[in-house]
């Protein structure tokens, strides 16, 4: 258990709603679905109504700065048949990476890799206490795009499994001849979705949200002191 889910939940039942992503900008298949993660006939692009709302205050406070920018939407509301599959598929990749394979790992092994993908990806709990932050349609995965539609850099790629996904990696000086702008473009998504009321994942750049036990545990206010968003129990969205 991560510290933050000890953040007691009090579901105030907003309803999941789609992202207009003609005000946005999103990739032409969804990263997950173009691995085979499970969501059917389903929409990846779901978030609750209060997280939506901020998102479009986000979008607004990055188009103060640079008018013609635009945030762009990589993941949102994740099904927990989804959690799990790209937790399972994340460790796979993980293993194969470091010329193991999955299906002879020592327990040792098995435990050390799962340490580290943890760090990043949040077990696919079925525990109502515990919801993966975006089986809650609180949590949202995004970076930056220019005039052009151009991704700008931000040092490493989402999902990354190293610790250049951690937001304050390149904020000293460092080897990479480009870390302070990389770093700088990193400050500014935080400090657009930050005035929209979001907290930041303390080890991933892009990852924000609102209302979920991550957030409430960030705020560490006698006024907040539980989670609005437990995991989404809808049948439709």
């Amino acid at each position: 258990m991560k510290p933050y889910q000890t953040v007691p939940i009090v579901e105030c039942g907003e309803p999941l709603l789609p992202i207009p992503l003609e005000k946005f900008a999103a990739p032409p298949v969804h990263p997950y679905v173009a691995v085979g993660a499970p969501y059917g006939e389903r929409s990846p692009y779901y978030l609750r109504q209060g997280v939506l709302e901020r998102l479009l205050q986000a979008q607004a406070a990055l188009q103060s700065i640079h008018p013609e920018w635009r945030i762009f939407i990589f993941d949102a509301y994740r099904p927990l048949a989804v959690q799990r599959y790209m937790v399972d598929y994340s460790f796979e990749e993980w293993v194969r990476s470091h010329h193991l394979d999955p299906a002879n790992l020592t327990p040792e092994q098995r435990q050390e890799c799962l340490e580290h993908v943890h760090q990043f990806w949040a077990v696919p709990s079925t525990d109502p206490a515990t919801p993966p932050p975006h089986s809650t349609g609180a949590a949202i995965d995004v970076t930056l795009v220019d005039p052009s539609g151009t991704e700008v850099d931000m040092g490493s790629p989402i999902d990354e499994l190293s610790p250049r996904s951690y937001p304050g990696h390149f904020a000293n000086p460092c080897a990479e001849p480009e870390g302070d702008r990389y770093h700088q473009n990193r400050q500014l998504l935080r400090q657009v979705l930050l005035t929209a009321g979001f907290c930041q994942h303390p080890k991933e750049w892009w990852h924000f949200s609102f209302g979920d036990q991550l957030w409430a545990w960030q705020q560490r206010s006698p006024t907040e002191v539980s989670a609005r968003y437990g995991a989404w129990r809808g049948e439709e969205f």
